[in-house]
């Protein structure tokens, strides 16, 4: 089996690995098209020890399954693998698992390869209408979608968005959905030409009120998007972190305190709401996707994926 293997944050292509043997309850998936993104980069920088096959934005087809369901059918994955026993889990809060891994990120190999395992339960089918290039952004969609499902977002309410890169674009696109008052902060041009195109307001960087908005996300895992998150939101206001960090964030805590400002983290979300937009077309991410690439050239395909401004790079098997 062909595969990208990243080891020492180092990253080639390996021809020598065997088809995975699915463990007790989990399925054999043949990869359609896999997506690079921000997590992907950051890994291959160092920010995780991971050594294996990355990549957790996929749509794949089953190829073999413990009982015989779904094989042929189209399906995208839940990343997390939970055990189901321990207390977390007990507590039906599967993705926090103290023993889970993550799919190309955690003990697991993922999808830059031909094929991949994850257990049945983790799969959702693909509708029909939805294409492998829109399905694909099935995980980061889901993610874009736990902002909603954490916090009430009201008519009305001002929502400032830090960051319109491959996340911020799904991001923006799904609070659209909403009757917020929105308004985003983009930095490069095809950012803004396709915020625009929506009809999504931007705001300059020097423009930002202090402490105005009702929620402010940051998006750009920066500490300087982190530094103009926090000075826009309002006192009583909440502050949604929905990035990947690689470096510490120097946070006046006690301002936090006085202002008694809501801090929430934030990353997997619903798969089914993500393939319902998808399938509406209520959320259209083709734009987003600025190349794809065979898997034998991913190493390639990295290498463009981390330009400034790149959005959505594609592999395929």
């Amino acid at each position: 089996m062909q595969a990208l293997w990243l080891e020492d944050r180092r990253l080639s292509i390996r021809n020598d690995l065997s088809i995975p043997v699915p463990p007790a309850g989990e399925a054999l998936v043949r990869v359609r098209l896999a997506g690079i993104c921000g997590t992907d980069l950051e890994l291959v920088r160092g920010y995780y020890p991971y050594a294996g096959i990355p990549g957790h934005e996929f749509v794949g087809e089953v190829a073999d399954s413990p009982d015989g369901t779904l094989i042929g059918c189209r399906i995208v994955g839940e990343i997390n693998v939970s055990c189901g026993e321990c207390e977390i889990c007990r507590r039906n809060l599967p993705t926090h698992c103290e023993r889970r891994t993550v799919l190309g990120i955690r003990d697991r190999r993922g999808a830059f390869a031909e094929y991949l395992t994850l257990p049945l339960r983790n799969l959702h089918r693909v509708p029909d209408t939805v294409p492998d290039e829109a399905a694909v952004f099935a995980e980061p969609l889901a993610a874009a979608l736990q902002i909603q499902r954490q916090i009430s977002i009201n008519a009305g309410d001002r929502i400032l968005l830090i960051g319109a890169g491959r996340l911020g674009q799904l991001i923006a696109q799904t609070l659209t959905l909403t009757s917020c008052d929105l308004c985003v902060s983009a930095r490069h041009p095809r950012q803004k030409t396709l915020l625009l195109s929506r009809g999504i307001r931007l705001i300059a960087e020097d423009e930002i009120a202090a402490r105005h908005y009702d929620i402010v996300i940051e998006a750009t895992g920066s500490p300087a998007g982190f530094d103009l998150a926090r000075r826009g939101v309002r006192p009583r206001g909440t502050l949604v972190l929905k990035s990947t960090y690689r470096d510490s964030v120097n946070v006046n805590l006690s301002s936090l305190v006085v202002d008694e400002i809501s801090l929430l983290g934030s990353r997997c979300g619903p798969f089914d709401s993500a393939l319902r937009l998808l399938e509406q077309k209520a959320v259209d991410p083709s734009p987003l996707i600025d190349a794809e690439y065979s898997l034998a050239r991913a190493v390639e395909a990295f290498e463009l994926a981390k330009r400034p401004g790149i959005l959505k790079v594609l592999i395929r098997p």
